[in-house]
């Protein structure tokens, strides 16, 4: 082993697995300290090939701090292929060290640094191979791959070809590259360097602006982004405000610093590139509320769209508007396709068509009438109505007592008391299959398919909106939990302790201080759908536990949620005949085993 790594200093010392903190990250790249690695190789797979040698160097602020440089021995012969290529024999690595004794020399001379390597993929992809195979734990190194930046930096023009030995050339670098790991790692620093002087004169300045540079960002788009140095690091909502303090656009982050500065580097990669550039134009400020977690964000995000209607968000921005499902109050009931649900109502749908076809399946094997006259009390129905036999009115009954088990049998399909009529729909299907119909066991698939999506997503939700308050909690990483109040399935406050902080204290807090809600007698009880969802995934992530509920939070037996699969089979047209049993899943009671400790 040529060039010994140095001696940690003790601006070295730290544990091996440390990632760089925020404070690091955002030093300025003259303070940040790389490690530059090349490695040689056997062959070009991580996975069946051998590292033969590494070479490394450490700088920072364009000095050079230390270096590393060893052969290794593969444990195998060298391909003469790779000897032509490097120089290095089978002879040469007889007696060096293996892998086993070299990797963990190589951790150690490169913790706290973020490595950097000519085409990263490959070399770190190698390392992180022999780790795996050593049993030893891949530290959370920063990246930077020279290829990869070099591509972002440079022109087609200038440079057509990004290979170490180009890129040297084109920068007189004072190392050429030979296919030996550290004269080709010593070659790397030099491209390095002067990659970092091409973007410095463009206001890029600390290792995430490095990451996240692109060339097409303007410069006035650039100087924007002291608009976020003021942003913290934790979870939260922005808010872009125009010239006349206008909301343009809302968004949500982790970390409200490093995603905000993504819109003035051109790194988003939300696929809204002209739309964004166009918005970061017209901002003249951000605000931003600061949050306990990511569904509080989540949530915060979903209510601030709402109230404000940014021009630059596409979605959320009429959460309570959609078509339901209803019955006609009369004394032959009928489904109407409305704008305001009522008590037993079936929704939201984004489109009325997709209502109306929800209405029309129900109607169908329910038995009730699709004829849109008016009958009074007193008077009889069907006599203007075309036989069902003719695809007319499925209604049969022509009297209100005879008629009223059709509408009573509709109410319990969508409570989720009796799937009968969803069996009804499955075995037309397989008739039609067995009578070699299949375009029309094909659409009445996709209609069915349709209709379980509704009532599985409203069951789901109306089961949580029906719980007056719930309290939940979600263990953090690091230790310590996050705390959610829902009622009537809103957030009514949110929280978290801090490891080794008592959490029962913080709970009883947060319930005190939680949002009152006043929820009505439709079946979200009031809260936005998208609201609801948002909180239910949340619930379901792996982790979650129940501290207390006010009552039992359940789904129906009968439900449509024990129709899902069924319904994931059938559009990806698998045998129809793998049905649901006639007894099927029942949704239980989620109760609270565990309290937040």
């Amino acid at each position: 082993m040529s060039a010994p790594p140095r001696k940690p200093s003790p601006r070295d010392h730290g544990d091996v697995d440390r990632q760089l903190s925020f404070d690091e990250l955002d030093a300025p790249l003259h303070d940040v300290t790389f490690v530059v690695v090349d490695l040689e190789t056997t062959g070009g797979s991580a996975e069946s090939d051998a590292i033969t040698e590494i070479g490394a160097v450490k700088v920072r602020g364009g000095e050079i701090l230390g270096e590393m440089a060893t052969l290794v021995d593969p444990g195998r012969e060298i391909p003469p292929y790779i000897v032509e290529l490097t120089g290095i024999t089978t002879a040469m690595v007889r007696e060096a060290p293996r892998i086993d004794a070299v990797l963990p020399a190589f951790l150690e001379f490169a913790h706290g640094a973020v490595l950097v390597a000519h085409n990263a993929g490959f070399d770190v992809g190698f390392l992180k191979a022999a780790a795996a195979r050593l049993g030893l734990r891949w530290p959370p190194f920063q990246v930077l791959c020279t290829v990869k930046l070099a591509r972002r930096v440079l022109d087609r023009d200038e440079a057509p070809s990004v290979k170490l030995s180009a890129l040297a050339r084109l920068f007189g670098a004072d190392t050429t590259p030979t296919h030996r790991a550290l004269d080709d790692a010593r070659a790397t620093v030099d491209v390095l360097h002067a990659l970092i002087g091409r973007v410095g004169n463009q206001g890029v300045h600390s290792l995430p602006e490095l990451l996240d540079y692109q060339p097409r960002v303007t410069a006035a788009q650039r100087a924007k982004r002291a608009l976020a140095n003021d942003l913290p690091r934790t979870p939260g909502v922005y808010l872009f405000r125009g010239p006349s303090d206008e909301v343009l656009y809302v968004g949500t982050a982790v970390d409200l610093r490093r995603r905000v500065r993504t819109y003035f580097t051109g790194s988003d990669t939300s696929g809204r590139g002209s739309r964004m550039t166009e918005m970061v134009a017209l901002a003249t400020r951000i605000d931003h509320v600061e949050c306990a977690h990511a569904l509080e964000a989540g949530v915060r995000e979903l209510r601030l769209i709402g109230a404000h209607v940014p021009p630059y968000n596409r979605r959320s921005k009429f959460p309570m508007r959609g078509w339901w499902v209803t019955l006609t109050d009369e004394t032959f009931p009928r489904l109407s396709v409305v704008r305001t649900p009522t008590v037993d109502a079936l929704g939201p749908f984004r489109a009325r068509t997709d209502a109306a076809d929800a209405a029309l399946t129900i109607a169908e094997f329910c038995g009730l009438r699709t004829c849109t006259t008016r009958i009074g009390k007193g008077q009889r129905h069907g006599p203007k109505c075309p036989p069902r036999e003719v695809g007319g009115c499925p209604a049969v009954a022509d009297d209100p007592d005879g008629y009223r088990i059709a509408p009573e049998r509709v109410l319990a399909l969508i409570r989720g008391h009796d799937d009968t009529p969803l069996y009804r729909m499955r075995d037309r299907i397989e008739q039609f299959a067995a009578d070699q119909m299949f375009e029309s066991a094909a659409r009445l698939r996709d209609r069915v398919a349709l209709l379980v999506t509704a009532l599985r997503r409203m069951q789901r939700l109306a089961a949580l909106a029906v719980v007056d308050e719930l309290v939940a909690a979600k263990p953090q990483d690091g230790g310590g939990w996050e705390f959610a109040v829902i009622r009537a399935g809103r957030l009514a406050s949110a929280g978290v302790a801090a490891r080794g902080v008592p959490p029962m204290p913080v709970v009883d807090a947060l319930t005190a201080a939680a949002e009152t809600v006043l929820p009505d007698a439709t079946p979200l009880r009031g809260g936005s759908p998208e609201e609801l969802a948002l909180v239910a995934r949340w619930l379901g992530d792996d982790g979650v536990r129940l501290v207390r509920t006010s009552h039992g939070w359940h789904e129906p037996v009968h439900g449509a949620g024990a129709w899902a699969d069924w319904c994931a089979r059938a559009r990806d047209a698998r045998p129809t005949s793998a049905r649901p049993a006639r007894t099927p899943t029942v949704f239980t009671e989620r109760q609270n085993t565990r309290g937040a400790t």
